[in-house]
């Protein structure tokens, strides 16, 4: 049941995933980060079987920083969009990753950005984008209130409302979810948000 969402501001791009590490019918733990700061001005959003998440996930960490540390230059957003989506078609034939991503970046000359990477290599530019169960509610949330020019204010109110929507209308719903923002000032960790118990 798993859930990762983002959309794009003026001027930052926000992505939101659950923090829970499912298997079957069982539950394992409800802290897990899934959203992964690549550099300073680049976060991963993953979702998928957990072996997979987590090899390729950390493989595109390690590429992306090796690239900047060979070339002096970090990659823009885009082109570690495309990194991304060659890595995912190259292994499509052989073993593939069972891995969707959302990627969002800022950079200096363009601004902030979102990408939609499944796992069969598709990759677009979008302005919102989900993956999981939840992306049947949360797209239906921000195809409704979402509007290009949303302040950080107004994309974490509807980034709230999203996450409510899904926990009350999934039968199974994660509880627990991470929000993480990238704007001109770097990528950062905003809140979780967790669900009190009774």
């Amino acid at each position: 049941m798993e859930c990762v969402f983002g959309m794009v501001g003026k001027g930052f791009a926000l992505v939101v995933a659950d923090t829970s590490a499912v298997n079957s019918i069982l539950v394992h733990k409800s802290n897990e980060d899934k959203i992964m700061v690549l550099d300073s001005h680049k976060l991963m959003g993953a979702s998928g079987e957990a072996g997979d998440r987590a090899q390729f996930t950390e493989y595109v960490q390690k590429n992306v920083s090796l690239y900047q540390f060979r070339n002096g230059i970090p990659l823009t957003t885009k082109a570690a969009a495309n990194f991304m989506r060659g890595e995912l078609a190259t292994a499509l034939r052989k073993n593939p990753y069972m891995v969707n991503i959302v990627l969002a970046g800022y950079d200096k000359e363009t601004g902030p950005s979102l990408y939609f990477i499944d796992y069969i290599a598709t990759l677009h530019k979008v302005d919102k984008a989900a993956f999981g169960y939840g992306s049947y509610f949360s797209l239906a949330m921000m195809d409704r209130h979402y509007h290009p020019d949303m302040t950080v204010d107004e994309a974490i109110k509807l980034a709230e409302q999203c996450i409510e929507e899904i926990r009350s209308r999934l039968v199974v719903a994660p509880q627990n979810f991470v929000i993480k923002i990238v704007d001109k000032d770097g990528a950062r960790e905003h809140s979780w948000r967790r669900t009190t118990k009774d």
